[in-house]
């Protein structure tokens, strides 16, 4: 097969499987869906994890250490097969949906990385500011709020940004459980047409798309809170 002969391929599929069936906002409304599910849970829970990773008690660090260590250590992959398997017991529901128990491990996933990302944006902020704010007579809740949390926020962007374009990326193991995402539309497309090479090409073009415009969206909003700052 021929690159022109490819290209034609590839525009055919678009138009009639992605366009025409409408293949194309189904798999991107999940993979965006799962990936936003992912994020704000993962950045909520990592948040947490990264403020009990700080704290004086030794057997809730440990805990965490060791949660934060086992999910950067295994595959996401496993991660999600994990997930699907053993939330339902967790939560007495055989009934759970594929979708559900995906996201519940995307979420856990993104919440290990986002713990260490959260945590060193704190260590980043001079802790002399944190001693003259507490002289003043601040809180170490609102030191940590007023204070350290938005300039430690300036500092993390840059890599918040990376995690949710590294999520969208991952939500392709998703259709390991045929959720839906982009690359099940892979699997749908190629049971019709058995024209492989087409079809993945058309979901990494689409994939570039997402990630590349994510990318250049948080470039722009961490210029535009330097230029506040």
């Amino acid at each position: 097969m021929s690159i022109t002969e490819i290209l034609h391929d590839m525009w055919e599929i678009f138009i009639k499987y992605y366009i025409g069936q409408k293949l194309l906002f189904t798999g991107v409304g999940y993979t965006l869906l799962l990936s936003v599910i992912a994020v704000f849970f993962g950045a909520i829970l990592g948040a947490l994890l990264a403020i009990g990773k700080m704290s004086r008690f030794k057997v809730l660090k440990f805990i965490i250490s060791a949660f934060v260590e086992v999910m950067r250590g295994t595959p996401a992959l496993l991660q999600l097969f994990m997930a699907y398997f053993i939330i339902p017991m967790i939560f007495n529901s055989s009934g759970m949906s594929a979708f559900s128990c995906v996201a519940m491990g995307l979420s856990l996933n993104s919440a290990a990385y986002v713990s260490e990302i959260i945590r060193s944006g704190i260590d980043a902020v001079d802790k002399g500011q944190t001693e003259a704010a507490r002289a003043l007579g601040l809180t170490s809740r609102s030191t940590m709020i007023k204070i350290v949390l938005p300039q430690a926020i300036r500092n993390i962007l840059p890599a918040l940004g990376n995690e949710f374009v590294m999520i969208i990326k991952e939500t392709s193991l998703a259709s390991t459980f045929f959720v839906g995402e982009l690359m099940t539309t892979y699997a749908v497309i190629k049971g019709i047409t058995f024209n492989v090479i087409p079809i993945l090409m058309d979901i990494g073009v689409i994939y570039f798309v997402m990630t590349f415009t994510l990318s250049k969206l948080m470039g722009a909003w961490e210029r535009r809170l330097k230029q506040n700052a």
